[in-house]
């Protein structure tokens, strides 16, 4: 499953690219990976899930990345782990399952 927040990202990455063939590439890779992987809407239930956390984590003087708050909130949600490579952004409680890559 992505998070709806997870294809904003993907599809940035998208249009940074340096090239047409470089765009065109990662065009294709992302319509391989959206056709094989559902993605998630955003809700309310996510949302305040994401207030709860970000709130905390403030209140600790961490300032998680608004994207990256919405993705745990959604992966903490369905009791889902995030496959990441930034590990100081997920750090966002004991219940979120990271597989760092």
């Amino acid at each position: 499953m992505l998070s709806s927040i997870t294809v904003i990202e993907l599809e940035h990455g998208l249009h940074r690219a340096q090239t047409v063939e470089q765009a065109r590439n990662r065009r294709r890779f992302l319509d391989t990976v959206f056709a094989a992987i559902p993605v998630e809407r955003f809700t309310r239930d996510m949302a305040q899930i994401a207030a709860k956390v970000d709130a905390a984590a403030r209140k600790t003087g961490c300032v998680i990345p608004f994207a990256d708050l919405l993705i745990g909130a959604t992966a903490l949600h369905f009791g889902y782990g995030v496959n990441i490579r930034n590990l100081r952004h997920f750090l966002i409680g004991p219940n979120l399952t990271i597989f760092q890559f």
